[in-house]
């Protein structure tokens, strides 16, 4: 058991801290998350923590503004109690798509969050699969940003025929992420050209890369409103492709996102539970959700234990 560390969960995702709990060996802290009628948000921490190394877990995903404000109150609360370090975990960061001024007169949103999380009294934040890892830049404390390729990786080459595989980005974006996740599983990768009309609204054009006959994984960081993974997975069904399956770190899944890829070529959906699935997975068979707890939890041991968590950025 970690020595001094207290850890504690908004309502967002109850299920994943108890996983993580449990990898430590440690109770969730006690704590009230409500609201007032008129729908304000009450916080009250019902333990000690004075002196304490702090862990908050939050992923700021649906309802995004909600749980944001969520984590903002439990960590002023917990810095008014006389905590020695708070340590905000945001599995899923929300507005991180929002992380540059792409037309004018709109905001930075990513920086924005970042400023308010800090200025709540955040002392440093672990995260997960940024959306861009230039965010981390956006905070003025330590942010460790791992990644969930170790858990992903272990499920495809498990399950698939690495010697048939493609890895495919689904955007020029994401070559980057799908070069190095094809480096470790010692195989090809291809690229679909995509070409972008309005927000959550994509066309794929045309598939850049060798996919005929083999085993393809469509590889992002989320999965939203399922547009550009569905659309990614018919561009390779023509040029092809033998087996299609796709793979994110988090499953967004907003709108018709699951009746779209119920009805998909899709023969898998391959997430992490940085977002709560629960009913989503009820709803959608073709969803296999890993859990990325222990990664999470080793990380906050080895930033309690003041080690290095470098081995984890796999």
């Amino acid at each position: 058991m970690p020595e001094g560390i207290k850890f504690f969960t908004g309502n967002a995702h109850k299920g994943l801290a108890d996983e993580i709990a449990g990898y430590l060996d440690i109770p969730v802290g006690d704590a009230t998350v409500t609201e007032f009628s008129d729908g304000e948000i009450m916080v009250q921490i019902n333990e000690n923590v004075r002196g304490s190394d702090v862990f908050v877990l939050q992923p700021t995903s649906m309802p995004v503004n909600r749980n944001i404000m969520e984590i903002l109150l439990m960590v002023d609360a917990l810095k008014r109690a006389s905590a020695g370090r708070i340590t905000a975990v945001i599995p899923y960061y929300g507005y991180a798509r929002q992380d540059r001024k792409v037309q004018p007169r709109v905001p930075i949103s990513a920086k924005l969050v970042a400023d308010l999380i800090t200025a709540a009294g955040t002392n440093r934040v672990l995260t997960m699969d940024l959306h861009a890892a230039q965010i981390q830049g956006f905070f003025n404390i330590p942010v460790d940003n791992l990644y969930a390729s170790p858990v992903l990786l272990d499920y495809i080459q498990e399950k698939y025929n690495v010697e048939n595989l493609v890895i495919v980005s689904p955007d020029a974006g994401g070559v980057e992420r799908a070069r190095s996740f094809a480096k470790k599983l010692q195989c090809s990768i291809a690229i679909t050209d995509k070409r972008r009309e309005a927000a959550n609204v994509s066309e794929i054009m045309n598939v850049i890369g060798e996919v005929e006959g083999k085993d393809t994984v469509i590889l992002d960081d989320m999965v939203d409103t399922g547009g550009t993974t569905i659309q990614a997975a018919e561009a390779l069904k023509e040029k092809g492709a033998n087996r299609i399956v796709a793979a994110c770190t988090h499953a967004v899944l907003s709108g018709s996102a699951v009746e779209k890829l119920n009805c998909s070529v899709l023969e898998e959906l391959i997430v992490t539970n940085t977002i709560p699935l629960d009913s989503k997975k009820e709803q959608c068979k073709k969803l296999t959700v890993l859990s990325i707890a222990s990664l999470i939890g080793e990380a906050i041991r080895r930033i309690n234990e003041e080690s290095s968590i470098s081995s984890l950025f796999v």
